[in-house]
């Protein structure tokens, strides 16, 4: 991320942190404005034109989107197209950036998000022709979003569907499961904690999770949900990966390091 990309994220952030009562609807019309905006190469143009006028910019927003979006979405529109970035994609990045922290902000606490995008991941990736179906370059937009109406309503949130329908339709290259970590990462962050990727050979107990989730939440100084996965290959150990961190303490990794000292 560029230093335009970084303050122009830190000033929309703090945009969305001013915003009185953020809502759902909010969160549904920022994913809305971003997938118009991406899909038009002359609107998309014209707003990420660092040397533009952002009043021109800001008007050609609400040319295009009158009065299709709420005050609150067209105020904050005006905020990301009014600084730089520093490219197309950042700033749509941004925009979806923004709607995820909508919708954390807006979920009840009730509402676990994370978990539900978790589940929709792996639900994903057990099944290659569903993961081809809403991944496919070819597929249009319209019809992925049909198909995780038809997978998902009454089963999930409206937070979470709401997230998945915008994945789906604008993933900017992105396949399914780093849209899911990316976005689950985000939400989480909204609401003052973090995601633990947490790898084992075999499953984890209940006294094991609580035990690890602990230790990572004193680690690291704020709640941490875990992303539990389970992949053989590991032989036996845990691999933990939160952020920027890597924890391995995989077997699998003993044994690697242990190749490399007998081949030296």
């Amino acid at each position: 991320m560029g230093s335009a990309t970084r303050e122009a994220t830190a000033t929309s952030r703090a945009a969305l942190a001013g915003v009185t009562k953020v809502t759902l609807g909010l969160a549904e019309d920022l994913f809305s404005a971003g997938r118009v905006i991406g899909s038009s190469l002359q609107l998309r143009t014209l707003v990420a034109d660092a040397s533009g006028s952002p009043d021109e910019k800001v008007a050609a927003l609400k040319a295009v989107f009158r009065s299709s979006l709420s005050a609150d979405a067209m105020a904050l529109l005006g905020t990301v197209v009014s600084a730089r970035w520093s490219s197309v994609d950042d700033l749509l990045a941004g925009i979806e950036d923004l709607g995820l922290r909508a919708v954390a902000s807006a979920a009840p606490s009730t509402v676990d998000i994370e978990g539900e995008l978790f589940s929709f991941a792996d639900v994903v990736a057990a099944n290659p022709e569903l993961e081809l179906a809403i991944g496919s370059k070819l597929g249009k937009p319209e019809a992925k979003a049909e198909l995780v109406d038809s997978l998902l309503t009454g089963r999930v949130s409206a937070e979470t569907l709401a997230v998945v329908r915008h994945l789906v339709q604008q993933p900017r290259g992105r396949r399914i499961g780093q849209l899911i970590t990316e976005s689950t990462s985000t939400i989480a962050d909204q609401k003052g904690s973090a995601i633990a990727t947490v790898t084992t050979a075999a499953p984890l107990g209940a006294r094991q999770r609580t035990k690890l989730q602990k230790a990572l939440t004193v680690r690291y100084g704020r709640a941490v949900t875990l992303n539990l996965v389970v992949d053989p290959a590991l032989v036996g150990g845990v691999r933990v990966a939160i952020g920027n961190d890597i924890i391995d303490g995989s077997v699998a990794s003993r044994i690697a390091d242990l190749r490399l000292q007998l081949a030296g």
